[in-house]
């Protein structure tokens, strides 16, 4: 049983899904080697993976290696017989497709609707994998036999000779050529290549670029000779991806020939790994201009520094130099232009240059505070656990977790401990000076409540209680179940019948399942003193069952008591574990484990959670603030001879047609990396960054500053993993659509503002061209395109 094992297995036509926890916790208990170690996985529980335990239909957005991990069928089958699965919880089978390029997992599988012309609510979803052969789809299919009969319907499935599906799109058609909106196509996922199409789809939606790629212009501008190009390739590539997509005859476009051109020319794009849809960005329009440079020849310039000259003379020499080595349209198009500040701290030399820039990379403000939902476990025997909602600063420490929920319980930071709890047993117990960072909004955190004891009163021992049940065809004969606990317990009293009494008193909240006279009925063959012990027990509603003085005197005790690892399975420990261990019997009659896991939420719980907001002029305004230089990227004072770290400003000079800004969700830093989800407030009309120029006079000769939004790339996930997807606003209808690989649906302007917002595109408002066609009378969901008798929504291949 080792790693190595997983890595060996050959490639199968399934995976299973396994949580992430769940797997990271087997693969330490498995390097440490050591049967005993504290690491013990317990059954394989994905209870993360699902919405809820009713219906235990799979999470949405789900991201591989951050939210779960796929094994083979021998993996997850040796795994099984191992550890065992959470109780009732069913396996995540998928099945292995064959993509173009790659093998990819159908984590989600392909939906079909189909609905009928006249009938447009009634309507019919099934599902299927793209494995499957046309017996296994012809099934839900059969269900439209009478609509298939009567109306000419074609549905061209294009399946391969030996009944499987290709791996380029099918087409549905109404016994007609396609014809549908230009521009409004999808993009295949080749394998992880969500970042790529959702780059594309806002770069299509660009109307300049857009419109010059789809005339001949480009064919004369192509540069085959200069050797920071791409022989063109680049150019020539994309202009067939934006050909395709604009034609209007085909609902997807498979972008192979184009991702092989990005990685022969960027090795860092080659494979299948996921990338950052900017740095494609960043990559592509620097490519597209070296392809499409109408400077043949680069001539050297030798830059100036102002020296005290008028910033309008150094400007429009900054521009002029840029534009006799770089003119093409994507410098027409993107580029603007920005003054860069540096004053020396120790001579106090100023330098002041003028840049040319592509896109704007702005930073979002970081909150120093974060909201944690914890629960609290009391002393009282027969409270149960509160559920709190409670901010914490972020770069606070575990007795700052204490000390705010201190607030809302009145009980003194000093008398908890806080601990993680994971598949009924704990996962981690922290310390008090622990950072918080290391506690993730995903963990199931207990914070309990500790008794106050008297040094004096000798040695404190902090015990863990785990509770089990004994069963006969489980690995140790023991299977944990319910909520762990946490007592601290003089070392003096640490004995059997000592801890019994108190575990007693503990669990005297555990909700009881059997009557007074249902006792006494199952122990009419036990002597006089055990039914004497058991109608105590249920007496006065008590949840527990028992409340005699002097346990040992008992000849049949509730239950047992052992010492433990930390896992739970081990009667070899080194560390104050207990576990108290149960017969199926004496559980079934006395433990009412439903109503064990009950908890209520404290009022602050009812308060929604409002989510860090910001606006997108703040970010901006965070762009042209003094930063100083780290001492990783310091600047060479011409004064001083040497190294410096300066203090640095940015300030915007002149503006370009299509603005790109860069959200900086993704935070890298000495001590902690985070992708921040803050919401970003931007506006989809008259984005007005007039107060951002740095020219003070205007003349009317000079564009405006006024925006509007255009396209959104959306990231989805963490800072591993994640999915792309893109809003983007179709120049000739002027709606507004939703692409999320080779899916395309229509979107409200209401649903383009998200914390996933990650890069946004913004057109100046005097070079905006009036749609090509007229508004639509109907909603979109009433449009021709929709009336096609059937939908097909193709699977979304996560990236």
């Amino acid at each position: 049983m080792h790693l190595r094992f997983v890595l060996s297995v050959s490639v199968l036509c399934c995976r299973f899904l396994m949580g992430c926890r769940w797997f990271h916790q087997w693969k330490l208990f498995v390097e440490s080697g050591d049967q005993n170690s504290s690491c013990f996985p317990g059954e394989i529980d994905n209870t993360e993976l699902f919405e809820d335990t009713l219906s235990y239909r799979l999470k949405e957005r789900l991201v591989e290696n951050e939210d779960f991990v796929l094994v083979p069928v021998c993996v997850w089958n040796k795994l099984v017989s191992w550890y065992g699965v959470v109780e009732e919880q069913p396996a995540v089978e998928r099945k292995v497709v064959d993509l173009p390029s790659t093998l990819k997992v159908e984590v989600y599988p392909v939906e079909i609707f189909l609905c009928l012309h006249s009938n447009m609510e009634n309507v019919i979803a099934a599902q299927f994998s793209r494995t499957n052969n046309i017996c296994k789809t012809y099934t839900p299919l059969t269900l439209f036999h009478w609509m298939v009969s009567t109306h000419t319907l074609e549905i061209k499935l294009g399946q391969n000779a030996d009944g499987t599906w290709p791996s380029s799109k099918p087409q549905v058609t109404n016994s007609v050529e396609y014809r549908g909106q230009p521009g409004v196509c999808g993009l295949t996922n080749l394998g992880n290549t969500c970042f790529m199409n959702s780059a594309l789809q806002c770069l299509s939606n660009v109307p300049p670029l857009t419109e010059y790629f789809l005339g001949t212009s480009y064919l004369k501008e192509l540069n085959f000779s200069n050797p920071l190009g791409m022989k063109g390739e680049i150019a020539e590539a994309f202009a067939d991806i934006i050909k395709q997509m604009w034609s209007g005859r085909v609902q997807c476009v498979v972008p192979r020939i184009f991702k092989m051109k990005v990685g022969h020319f960027a090795s860092q794009f080659l494979g299948y790994q996921q990338h950052d849809s900017q740095e494609l960005l960043s990559f592509l329009l620097d490519g597209l201009h070296e392809d499409l440079n109408r400077v043949k020849n680069k001539e050297y310039i030798e830059l100036r520094d102002a020296d005290g000259r008028p910033d309008q003379e150094v400007a429009e020499e900054a521009w002029r130099n840029h534009q006799r080595r770089n003119d093409s349209v994507i410098v027409d198009t993107f580029h603007g232009l920005f003054k860069s500040t540096l004053v020396c701290p120790e001579c106090h030399k100023v330098s002041v240059t003028f840049d040319p820039f592509c896109y704007l990379s702005v930073p979002l403000p970081v909150s120093t505070e974060r909201v944690m939902e914890v629960f609290f476990v009391s002393l009282d025997p027969y409270a149960k656990p509160v559920q709190h909602r409670i901010v914490v600063p972020k770069a606070g420490k575990v007795f700052d977790l204490c000390t705010a929920l201190s607030e809302a319980t009145n009980v003194p930071p000093t008398q908890m401990v806080v601990a993680d709890v994971f598949n009924h047993r704990f996962y981690k117990i922290y310390t008090a000076e622990e950072a918080l960072s290391i506690i993730l909004d995903r963990d199931d955190i207990f914070v309990y409540e500790l008794s106050a004891q008297e040094e004096e009163q000798g040695e404190v021992v902090l015990l863990a209680l785990y509770l089990r049940e004994r069963s006969s065809y489980k690995e140790y004969g023991m299977s944990l179940f319910g909520h762990p606990l946490l007592l601290n317990v003089l070392q003096s009293s640490c004995s059997q019948e000592a801890l019994y009494s108190l575990i007693l008193q503990r669990l005297q909240s555990v909700p009881h399942t059997c009557t007074e006279e249902e006792e006494e009925e199952k122990n009419e063959e036990e002597d006089q003193e055990e039914k004497e012990e058991a109608g105590a027990a249920a007496e006065a509603r008590s949840p527990s069952p028992v409340t005699n003085k002097h346990p040992a005197k008992r000849r049949k005790q509730l239950f047992t008591i052992q010492e433990v690892n930390s896992n739970g399975t081990t009667e070899r420990a080194a560390q104050p574990y207990v576990a108290i261990d149960w017969d199926p019997d004496m559980k079934k009659r006395f433990y009412n484990e439903n109503e064990a896991e009950m908890y209520v939420k404290h009022a602050n719980m009812d308060i929604p959670h409002q989510q860090t907001k910001v606006q997108l002029q703040e970010c901006i305004e965070l762009f042209t603030t003094v930063e100083t230089l780290e001492e990783e990227n310091p600047w060479y004072c011409p004064e001083c001879k040497k190294h410096q770290l300066a203090t640095k400003k940015l300030d915007l000079w002149s503006l370009p047609e299509v603005l790109i800004i860069h959200l900086k969700r993704f935070s890298y830093t000495k001590s902690t990396r985070e992708k921040l989800d803050s919401m970003v407030d931007f506006p989809l009309r008259d984005l007005d960054l007039s107060s951002f120029l740095l020219r003070k006079s205007v003349s009317s000769s000079e564009p405006p500053s006024r925006y509007d939004l255009i396209a959104v790339s959306n990231h989805y996930g963490g800072l591993r993993d994640g999915h792309y997807t893109s809003y983007a606003q179709n120049k000739d209808n002027a709606l507004w659509y939703y692409f999320d690989d080779s899916k395309v649906t229509y979107a409200q302007e209401e649903q383009i503002v998200t914390n996933a917002a990650y890069v946004l595109f913004y057109h100046r408002q005097d070079k905006l061209r009036k749609p090509t066609l007229p508004a639509p009378s109907a909603s979109p969901a009433s449009s021709t395109q929709d009336l096609l008798l059937v939908r097909t929504c193709w699977t979304r291949c996560r990236g």
